[in-house]
């Protein structure tokens, strides 16, 4: 089993900046791509970044030049560094792992959710 745990969420205005983490951890035997996604109330979630394992990095037109994800392949963790923040960039955060396990069994797991809010 492998457990994922995000933080760094909160409060900020706009303009601000704010940076997540993600740490997976447990039955850990090779991560491919890790990304952030975001869910905004009454919206469907959605793509915000990935990254795979060896540093090739998709982003959502929303974020392109104001965020940047980031991963510790020695650590299992992977970031998301936010910059000029809109309030549309409002939403709760998800992160996700894509994971491969020794019988060669692709899972996605997914964190607990870090609510952003940022204020006009």
């Amino acid at each position: 089993q492998v457990h994922v745990v995000e933080s760094g969420g909160g409060l900020v205005q706009a303009g601000g900046s704010l940076r997540l983490s993600c740490a997976a951890s447990g039955s850990i035997f090779s991560i491919n791509t890790m990304g952030w996604y975001r869910q905004a109330p009454g919206k469907q979630r959605e793509l915000v970044a990935t990254i795979t394992k060896t540093g090739n990095t998709n982003y959502a037109d929303a974020v392109k030049g104001r965020f940047t994800i980031s991963r510790d392949n020695a650590k299992n963790t992977v970031y998301l560094q936010m910059s000029g923040l809109k309030p549309e960039d409002t939403a709760v955060y998800y992160c996700n792992v894509n994971h491969l396990s020794q019988r060669l069994v692709v899972s996605d797991y997914w964190a607990q959710g870090t609510q952003v809010t940022v204020s006009s």
